[in-house]
């Protein structure tokens, strides 16, 4: 998760826990009326299929790679490059059509680094993958990204997501039975401020912009000192500083719901800019996802609620050395892991309750 982002979510944090105290949902109101949303046999089976085990052997590998590169995966260093290998060649062998396009990557204050004569120029790779099936006009697209920072390896940071969504690909598959494309997207340079996002969406035409149906966020799922949390669609939360798009709230119930039929319940967390959904939510997309919590702590009323120890940061190795395969919890990973696969295999199938492409954007 970019460090930008990191004092607004603190605030957000604080004025969250007021409004969802012991609110099972999270939210101040429920998301929608009715019954569960999603579900279905590709859903069922993707959240049964996609495994913890799975997704922690992309860990380890992402893991070995910091290890042989000085203890970092972070963008400009052969960890990251080996980090894109690793990724690309994992789909590539499954299938999948795969595609590394080049970003720049900007400096905090706008400048383009890698342009001709910049000071410190640098160039990265973000991975795009998609299936071979469905409509491409109503895209399913999962998102995570792949650098850490330069103080560490990054495994709940974001390789939580990375794996997750590397293990839910390959139990998709690339031609799977889909009646909207899934793509996955592992965003380069995130932690240089939300770069690879940013350029991906500033990238797409208005008409490959409407292509999107919804974008799913998974950074920092697996959190040892965990929260349930579920990105804000219907607002209700009072911490957002980005109005999320028609259609959020539906995301948003989803994993509410899912998370609820495991056994627990889930609170709002703000769309405040900190990860790679921003971009989508300043381009009017759909948007929603999962999070375990980063650098706040735990509030006495969340560990009655989840267990876990009050007053300590959901994550202590939060961009430090010590996030690695051992600062991980996979009960907590388990069910974020499920509650996304579930989300992927239900708007593959259906998008029920989110805008029809002429009315996006």
């Amino acid at each position: 998760m970019s460090s930008s982002g990191r004092a607004r979510a603190l605030i957000a944090a604080l004025m969250a826990s007021l409004v969802v105290a012991g609110c099972a949902s999270g939210s101040g109101q429920a998301p929608a009326p009715g019954g569960p949303v999603g579900g279905g046999p590709l859903a069922e089976r993707l959240a049964a299929e996609a495994t913890v085990d799975g997704a922690v052997g992309h860990l380890e590998a992402l893991q070995a790679i910091a290890d042989r590169n000085g203890g970092n995966r972070a963008v400009g260093t052969p960890g990251y490059d080996q980090s894109v290998e690793y990724v690309a060649s994992t789909l590539t062998r499954a299938g999948f059509r795969v595609e590394t396009p080049t970003i720049a990557v900007t400096s905090e204050d706008g400048e383009d680094e890698g342009a001709e004569g910049a000071a410190g120029a640098r160039t990265t790779r973000t991975v795009i993958a998609q299936t071979t099936s469905g409509r491409t006009d109503e895209v399913v697209l999962s998102g995570a990204h792949l650098d850490s920072v330069p103080e560490g390896p990054g495994i709940n940071d974001d390789g939580s997501g990375v794996a997750a969504n590397l293990e839910i690909a390959l139990r998709l598959g690339a031609a799977a039975p889909v009646t909207n494309a899934v793509r996955f997207v592992w965003f380069g340079a995130e932690e240089e401020g939300l770069v690879g996002s940013q350029q991906y969406v500033q990238g797409l035409s208005a008409d490959r912009r409407r292509d999107i149906a919804l974008m799913l966020n998974s950074d920092m799922i697996a959190s040892p000192n965990a929260g349930y949390f579920v990105y804000d669609g219907d607002g209700s939360d009072a911490g957002n500083t980005e109005d999320a798009a028609a259609g959020s709230p539906t995301i948003e119930r989803l994993f509410v719901d899912r998370l609820a039929s495991l056994g627990v319940p889930a609170q709002g967390t703000p769309f405040n800019g900190d990860s790679d959904y921003a971009p989508f939510v300043e381009a009017a997309i759909p948007s929603g996802g999962v999070f375990t919590g980063d650098a706040p702590s735990k509030t006495p009323e969340q560990a009655a609620l989840w267990g876990g120890r009050a007053g300590v940061p959901f994550d202590v190795c939060y961009h430090r050395a010590c996030d690695t395969t051992s600062n991980i919890d996979r009960v907590a990973y388990g069910r974020m892991l499920n509650a996304l696969a579930f989300g992927i295999g239900s708007f593959a199938t259906d998008l029920a309750g989110l805008p029809p492409r002429a009315e996006r954007g």
